[in-house]
């Protein structure tokens, strides 16, 4: 065969259906909560400060990086074709890489962001001037696509001469490198482990930003400012170290020749849930988004009266 066979989470054809449309469901979830974000921090003249403009971009990832494996992964069980092509293969490991890193990316940018609101507020404007958060964006698209093109020219230069059965829903790099019979994956371990070593940067600047931020806010006299932050900064961190912490232990964990629905959950955790609860963290809980909201779908007269 000139492609590979995606294993999914059962051969029963019930529980198939049901994990097609627990996805499926998942997914519209996310595409319709970020789509709202990015539609109403395009329009709305009241969320053009740089934090949304951030969350806008950061919206625009969840929904690339979910749409790069769920609905294929889907439509494989619907049609009970797990068969995907090399060359989708190819793009689907390009993608997912360049979003997984772009989103990393832009949360470490999202996390100084806030730092500099809260903790230099007299210099937020100059820190984050419009200048400065368009370098930001582009440099976050620029290095998911250099990380993109790193990850799938070093997996897909290795000699793949097992089985072409993937045990996995979509096409993963480690599951990937298992297949192959040749030493030159070391050049994929060598990009692993750099690509980790980037991404505890970013998280430990995520976390040494808002322990600044927590520091800073606790001297704050006012019960209600410290709870306002505290209630949308931690959902922020536990969903950010929640993302980071599955991946790495995904990607440098040893693969097996019999996966467990363990390894298929830990996918499920980096690759669908944070798209989903994203919109939630940081619209739902926020009454500007909110009011936005429902100036723009609703429409000013309705929510006027």
């Amino acid at each position: 065969m000139s492609g590979f066979l995606l294993i999914g989470f059962s051969d029963i054809r019930e529980l198939q259906i049901l994990h097609a449309f627990l996805f499926l469901v998942m997914y519209l979830l996310s595409l319709a909560g970020n789509l709202i974000i990015i539609i109403i921090t395009t329009f709305d003249q009241h969320l053009q400060s740089p934090m949304y403009y951030f969350l806008k971009h950061l919206s625009l990832l969840d929904l690339s990086f979910i749409s790069v494996t769920v609905p294929q992964s889907a439509n494989n069980t619907l049609t009970d074709d797990s068969y995907i092509s090399h060359a989708q293969c190819i793009l689907q490991v390009f993608f997912f890489i360049s979003f997984a890193w772009a989103e990393v990316a832009i949360l470490t940018v999202m996390s100084y962001d806030r730092y500099a609101a809260i903790c230099f507020p007299l210099h937020y404007e100059v820190i984050m001037n419009p200048c400065k958060r368009k370098w930001a964006v582009t440099a976050v698209w620029l290095s998911g696509s250099i990380s993109g093109i790193l990850f799938t020219i070093a997996t897909f230069s290795v000699t793949l001469c097992k089985t072409t059965v993937i045990h996995q829903f979509f096409c993963d790099v480690p599951q990937l490198i298992r297949l192959s019979c040749s030493n030159k994956y070391l050049g994929v371990v060598g990009v692993d482990a750099f690509m980790a070593m980037m991404v505890l940067i970013c998280f430990t600047s995520i976390v040494l930003s808002y322990i600044h931020i927590f520091s800073t806010v606790l001297i704050i006299p006012s019960a209600g400012s410290r709870a306002k932050t505290f209630s949308t900064c931690l959902p922020h961190l536990f969903v950010v170290s929640f993302f980071v912490s599955t991946g790495i232990f995904e990607f440098l964990k040893p693969t097996s020749d019999s996966p467990t629905v363990f390894d298929l959950m830990i996918s499920v955790f980096y690759t669908v849930i944070p798209p989903t609860l994203n919109p939630i963290i940081y619209s739902l809980r926020n009454k500007v988004m909110k009011e936005a909201f429902r100036n723009v779908v609703l429409g000013g007269k309705f929510t006027r009266k």
